[in-house]
């Protein structure tokens, strides 16, 4: 089959490997029909995060399933289904706290090889959320926005749920990519009145306002922070912070109002943080890994079959398997918001 293989920082190629197979009782092997580029891919394409020569990569899906193992009992043969990236078990600690994302049973790295024509899936029958009906019945736009349910649309649903975000709160969203963007659906999907989107970038500007967004601040640092200041009269509710660097970690934590929430999503790309500043402000810091598959479940799933939010359109160009450099690039480059990979059809 066909799979992504990382070769070298800026180089990715298509490999022929060989089927992935049942290899435990909680397993499935999915076709895979959608895929996508996330952000965090271009860590190892940038070469800031280190990944073995030749390891398969991607981490969303969505597909049909092939084949299951003995003791899933949940999905079958044949059902469609979202692959989140969390494969929770359903019963530890964790899942059974609703952090999925951090599931204490996973036992080894399955969070790649997505971007591939098949994908052996652990922890399948609580983890793979199954989509409802016939799968020839979705348009594409409604394909793609299933697909953001295996991370991005959970991942930013994931940082206003964890920064408490309710009914009438100012929202500031850090970051204007896809998760950043998704962070504007679910702040509104949870009843924020006011959502201020950080963005210097005119086409994502556009779909954070599409999506929900009341104002845009495109300055950075202190600059930043005064503006939001000037709009908020003291500063916001709640903080979604879906970049990670330690600029948006700093300004996050100074736009908040006294004992306002910061939801961290995005994946810390400094190892230190002063967290005294949280102290004298009273500021919650929450957040992580996201838990996709409960709030897939609890809420998302639904909002998109309903046609309440619209996450997929944050698939701004799209590629097959044997475009996957162009894929690739094209997000290094900023000239796609977020690149999808069309796998196979239904």
């Amino acid at each position: 089959m066909k799979a992504t293989a990382f070769i070298e920082p800026g180089k990715v190629e298509i490999h022929d490997v060989d089927k992935p197979t049942i290899k435990q009782p909680t397993d499935a092997v999915i076709r895979i029909v959608r895929a996508c580029v996330c952000g965090s891919d271009l860590w190892f394409f940038r070469g800031i995060q280190k990944m073995p020569k030749d390891s398969l990569v991607g981490h969303e899906a969505i597909g049909i399933v092939e084949e299951v193992g003995s003791e899933v009992t949940n999905v079958k043969a044949g059902d469609f289904v979202i692959a989140p990236f969390t494969h929770g078990c359903g019963h530890c600690a964790a899942c059974l706290a609703g952090f999925d994302g951090d599931c204490m049973n996973v036992g080894e790295n399955v969070n790649n090889g997505y971007q591939a024509e098949y994908l052996r899936y652990i922890n399948a029958d609580w983890a793979l959320v199954k989509i409802p009906g016939d799968p020839k019945s979705y348009s594409e736009e409604q394909l793609n926005s299933l697909l953001t349910l295996s991370d991005v649309m959970a991942t930013g649903y994931h940082a206003a749920a964890t920064a408490e975000v309710k009914e009438g709160d100012t929202v500031v969203v850090m970051g204007d990519g896809a998760v950043g963007l998704c962070g504007v659906i679910a702040a509104k999907l949870r009843g924020a009145k006011r959502i201020i989107a950080m963005s210097r970038h005119e086409d994502r500007q556009k779909l954070a306002r599409e999506f929900g967004a009341t104002d845009i601040v495109a300055e950075r640092g202190d600059d930043a922070v005064k503006r939001v200041m000037e709009l908020t009269d003291g500063g916001a509710d709640a903080v979604l912070e879906c970049v990670g660097n330690e600029q948006s970690v700093d300004t996050a934590v100074k736009v908040g109002r006294p004992g306002a929430v910061i939801g961290r999503v995005g994946i810390p790309q400094d190892p230190e943080m002063n967290t005294n500043n949280l102290f004298w402000r009273n500021t919650g810091l929450r957040g992580g890994i996201a838990a996709v598959t409960t709030h897939d479940r609890a809420i998302l799933l639904d909002a998109v079959l309903s046609g309440k939010i619209n996450p997929g359109k944050v698939f701004t160009k799209s590629f097959d398997l044997d475009h996957i450099q162009d894929a690739y690039e094209a997000m290094d480059q900023r000239t796609a918001i977020k690149s999808l990979l069309k796998v196979s059809e239904i």
